[in-house]
């Protein structure tokens, strides 16, 4: 029997449209097929979960709602008193060494949505062998008669920010005078940067930190499109970095100068450069698919080992758990460090980018100059088309011979189609793993090239 159509887990959880298909009853049915899973995989043994939400519409609720279906099936669970950013739930089940984690959040979905996401032992995202049988057990839901569980609200954030603290050279960050900017578009990131900085010398100053379920109109992604505000910010005052976190805060990107926009394509290649040229760390280093030439360029030089895997940060994280990862990346904005939790975190990310300045005494503006003449400046773009059941053959894009007079040299298809052309050119088409969205993306050396090959994947699907 196939899964539900309404529940499918894509790239990172379940997302659902509020009171459509993403309801109380389905999230119970969810719920407790995340709970058979666990205890079937434990063998009868005493199951230990936590389970946290985001700042989205019922939020809480629905974390409730899931945490006394676990409960009913006999597995201990410890939900968050608080909205709390998705990083701080997937540390706090591999440091309380839990069985699993769940996360209500639809991180940068737009409002009227809300997801679920599971999360491993190790704190990671739960891979296909997990979210696979999840949906079969949804259909086939097993009885159980055992005792019940309990459910016990605890603050989930202390140990989160003392690890980050410990993890970060506060020592340095005592000394850097910077003026901060960091837009929380409204998700749960909120204010815990300020924790994890607190008793240094860097002033910080919030933008869109209240709690507002709509997101002011906006979906809460860091994508250019909705960071108007924070650009009128950065160009009107003086700040040394803005950063920008998601709505679950596990993705972010960033501001230089007088509103320069840092991409997450580039932020990547910047922490990179940190970890193993400030802080002398060494591993591998992960792109996606999607991910810029430019980590080709850069760890090459530093001969460094280059992963790629499909899009989704669970491949990501699946590297982390078996292999030696410094960092490894997403285009959308996720980032996840060696030492620490198999997870994204944007609070994480950004305080290493204020370490990077702190350890070079020099504008972001600067290192980010310095970086792109070393290493090659690309210019990557990204559009979302909306195409109603991704009714979309990019299969017959395959005998595309030559894009802008470029012959195509190479062609990737195990995660959507991109197309490699002679001079290092790309487009991409991929469905959306969340969303009923055709996504194209290109890169080239020019803005002008990257905004025709765009064009011209544009004219493709629509």
């Amino acid at each position: 029997m196939q899964a539900n159509p309404e529940i499918k887990f894509g790239t990172d959880g379940w997302r659902g449209i509020i009171s459509e298909n993403f309801t109380f009853a389905n999230v119970r049915r969810v719920a407790k097929a995340i709970a058979d899973y666990y205890n079937r995989k434990n063998c009868g043994k005493k199951v230990k979960m936590a389970v946290g939400f985001d700042t989205r519409f019922l939020s809480d609720k629905y974390a409730l709602t899931v945490a006394e279906v676990l409960a009913q099936n006999g597995i201990e669970v410890t939900l968050s008193d608080r909205a709390i950013p998705t990083p701080a739930l997937s540390f706090a089940v591999a440091k309380r060494k839990l069985a699993s984690g769940v996360m209500i959040t639809a991180s940068h979905n737009p409002a009227e949505y809300n997801g679920i996401k599971i999360k491993t032992a190790s704190g990671g995202a739960a891979g296909v062998e997990v979210t696979d049988e999840v949906e079969r057990l949804i259909q086939r839901p097993r009885s159980y008669k055992g005792r019940r569980g309990l459910v016990k609200k605890a603050d989930l954030t202390r140990e989160y920010i003392k690890f980050l603290r410990g993890y970060i050279d506060l020592k340095k960050l005592k000394k850097a005078k910077f003026k901060v900017l960091v837009d929380a578009m409204h998700g749960s990131g909120n204010g815990f940067i300020a924790q994890v900085l607190a008793g240094s010398s860097i002033k910080l100053e919030f933008l869109r930190r209240e709690v507002n379920p709509s997101f002011g109109g906006l979906r809460p992604e860091p994508v250019l499109e909705n960071l108007g505000p924070t650009i009128d910010k950065m160009k009107k005052e003086s700040f040394d970095l803005g950063l920008v976190l998601d709505g679950d805060a596990d993705r972010i990107a960033a501001f230089a100068g007088k509103g320069e926009f840092i991409p997450p394509q580039k932020i990547l290649g910047l922490l990179a450069l940190h970890l193993f040229q400030d802080r002398k760390m060494k591993g591998g280093v992960v792109k996606t698919i999607v991910g810029t030439n430019m980590m080709d360029n850069i760890t090459s030089v530093l001969g460094l080992k280059l992963y790629e895997t499909p899009v989704g940060f669970k491949y990501i994280s699946n590297l982390m758990d078996t292999r030696d990862i410094l960092v490894g990346g997403e285009e959308a904005g996720g980032m996840g460090f060696k030492g620490y939790i198999p997870e994204r975190d944007g609070t994480l990310a950004g305080v290493l980018l204020l370490e990077m300045m702190a350890c070079r005494k020099k504008a972001m503006i600067k290192i980010l100059s310095q970086m792109e003449k070393r290493f090659g400046r690309y210019y990557y773009l990204r559009e979302d088309l909306k195409i109603p059941d991704l009714k979309v053959n990019t299969g017959d894009f395959r005998k595309i011979k030559s894009i802008l007079g470029k012959p195509v040299v190479e062609t990737k298809d195990y995660d959507g189609l991109k197309l490699i052309c002679s001079d290092g050119s790309w487009l991409m088409f991929r469905g959306s793993g969340t969303e009923p969205i055709m996504r194209v993306y290109a890169e080239s050396k020019s803005l002008a090239k990257t905004k025709k090959l765009l064009a011209f994947g544009r004219r493709l699907i629509l």
